[in-house]
């Protein structure tokens, strides 16, 4: 929450509310050091990994795998930033970045050729340009192709045992 602040006299409050805006697309989930998930995580927003993740990524804006982060997955997303370790094979629509920390071992397929590798960087694998479109459309679980951008909604009511 932002706060504004401002003089005061006797009796004021010293820190008036200011809006909090969150919009969905600007999301940001993390895996911190030290997380390991092995299973699927899908995000409508950005993802960031600095722990160890296994199986399949389905990130909506962008992935970025930190210095200390370690994928082995299938993974789906707008743009990459791998600083870290990523073997597997990744579709991107937009630009993929290797840096020079960044190790990248698998297959990608991009819409156009936006592949950087800084020096020091690895990328061991194939590159393939691609323009069906239907490669590069996001699903998330319990959609439908009519509602892509609508997220499964949970029954809460279901209790365990």
């Amino acid at each position: 929450m932002k706060y504004k602040n401002k003089s005061v006299g006797i009796g004021e409050k010293m820190f008036e509310k200011k809006e909090m805006d969150l919009p969905s697309s600007k999301t940001l989930t993390v895996v911190a050091e030290g997380v390991i998930i092995e299973g699927k995580l899908y995000s409508r927003g950005a993802t960031r990994i600095d722990g160890r993740v296994t199986g399949e990524i389905v990130s909506e804006k962008e992935l970025v795998i930190g210095k200390e982060g370690k994928v082995e997955a299938t993974v789906k997303t707008a743009n990459a930033i791998v600083a870290g370790t990523f073997k597997g094979d990744m579709i991107s629509s937009g630009g993929v970045e290797i840096t020079s920390t960044g190790k990248f071992t698998g297959k990608i397929i991009q819409k156009d050729a936006l592949l950087t590798v800084s020096k020091g960087g690895l990328f061991k694998g194939e590159s393939i340009i691609s323009d069906n479109q239907d490669t590069f459309k996001f699903e998330f679980p319990g959609t439908d192709s009519s509602s892509a951008k609508s997220l499964p909604e949970k029954d809460f009511k279901e209790t365990a045992g």
